[in-house]
């Protein structure tokens, strides 16, 4: 059996998207089962809520891009390593993977990388740059679709001596269950949103960038309205503009334009999640590029709701289409405003069915649970190659006796 190990993760902020929550439950996860876990982060939301019984958290500035700073980083982290003896670095995103990866070939420690996302790759520098998620000893994909893209566009990367696996991003299950949802939480909210209760409330989460699909949505929107005669409903654009000002102003314009301004409500930041979800009649995906995973998808589907998403990226993996939810085609809002038409002429009955099977699903296919334990089992698997070659190695100098020998 492989003794317990430490494992440094690195990623550039903190906050609550995909890669960082990943992160944050992967990081407490490994303290359970024996293991010491260390984080290097630029800052971030998320990092309020870390348990420092559990992780031990460490400031460097691994979000920066300067070719500079990644090298000093590199020499950091490499102190580090040493200093607080890492079997293993996992990098989460380009600029600390390059930094990590000097790091790992001067401490001669084993790299891992996942591939968040598709990630832009239209020029060579970009495609190499790119290329450090996988120069790692593993590499994970977050899904089918990433695997496909890498197989696609990084296949002269793809050696025998390097394992590229898929391990589904999972979430935490127990957050995001109804059951958790109290009283006073849904008054806080609807306080907030000012919601009439017998109004169909439709969910579109994200950060507003043009990619995400809020344009397309706005314009399902009129469509539902102008073509179906559908008034009665609100719909919550929930995410930070993140310094886009002109972009936001554009959907504020085609709002008051379409004359949705009683319809549609924005609101850059909620901190609890489950909640924005409990409120929602429908959750809707609407990005017009592919998803790397489609997250959205899957906390909605956690949190019983029906879910309507574009079907391209991993999104086409996490939902059953007309089981546990809906695909539309992409970028359409004419399809987009049929299957939103569709589900607020369905009975109470049938949303809730939809809303047991995406649970259900999610439950079989997506906690967080399956994602640390796989995550971990292929970290021991790392850790064991790395002992068995210092064994080949040290063997021939007769001294094999007194390394790896543990007391129990």
């Amino acid at each position: 059996m492989v003794s317990k190990f430490k494992v440094l993760q690195v990623i550039p902020k903190l906050g609550y998207g995909g890669a960082e929550t990943g992160c944050y439950d992967l990081a407490h996860y490994l303290k359970e089962v024996g293991c010491k876990s260390y984080i290097i982060t630029s800052g971030g939301e998320l990092i309020k809520y870390i348990d420092k019984k559990k992780v031990t958290l460490i400031k460097l500035p691994v979000h920066s891009k300067n070719p500079l700073l990644i090298l000093v980083n590199s020499i950091i982290i490499s102190f580090i390593i040493l200093f607080l003896n890492i079997s293993i670095v996992h990098a989460r995103s380009r600029a600390p993977a390059w930094s990590c990866y000097f790091a790992t070939k001067i401490t001669r420690r084993k790299f891992v990388t996942t591939f968040h996302g598709t990630y832009n790759f239209k020029s060579k520098i970009k495609k190499f740059y790119n290329s450090i998620m996988l120069r790692s000893d593993l590499t994970i994909a977050g899904s089918n679709f990433i695997f496909d893209h890498i197989h696609s566009n990084y296949s002269n990367l793809l050696t025998s001596k390097k394992k590229l696996l898929v391990i589904f991003r999972g979430i935490n299950t127990e957050y995001y269950s109804n059951s958790n949802i109290s009283g006073e939480k849904l008054e806080k909210i609807n306080s907030t949103l000012k919601l009439e209760t017998e109004i169909f409330k439709i969910l579109l989460p994200g950060r507003l960038t043009r990619w995400k699909g809020q344009e397309m949505f706005i314009e399902a929107l009129r469509l539902l309205k102008t073509k179906y005669n559908k008034t009665k409903f609100k719909a919550i654009i929930l995410g930070p503009h993140q310094g886009r000002k002109v972009y936001f102003k554009k959907l504020l314009s085609m709002t008051e334009k379409n004359q949705l301004k009683d319809n549609i409500v924005f609101l850059s930041f909620y901190e609890e999640m489950p909640v924005a979800y409990y409120i929602a009649d429908a959750v809707v995906s609407a990005s017009i590029e592919p998803e790397a995973f489609g997250r959205v998808a899957v906390e909605a589907q956690a949190m019983e709701k029906p879910i309507l998403a574009s079907d391209l990226g991993g999104s086409k993996e996490t939902i059953i289409d007309g089981k546990s939810g809906f695909l539309f085609k992409n970028g359409n809002p004419d399809s987009l405003a049929e299957h939103l038409n569709n589900i607020i002429e369905m009975d109470k009955d049938k949303l809730q069915s939809i809303g047991n099977e995406g649970r259900k699903n999610i439950l079989v296919k997506f906690d967080v649970e399956k994602m640390c334990q796989s995550t971990f089992t292929e970290y021991q698997k790392l850790v064991k190659q790395k002992k068995m070659w210092s064994v080949s190695i040290f063997s021939n100098l007769k001294v094999v006796d007194t390394l790896f020998v543990k007391k129990d």
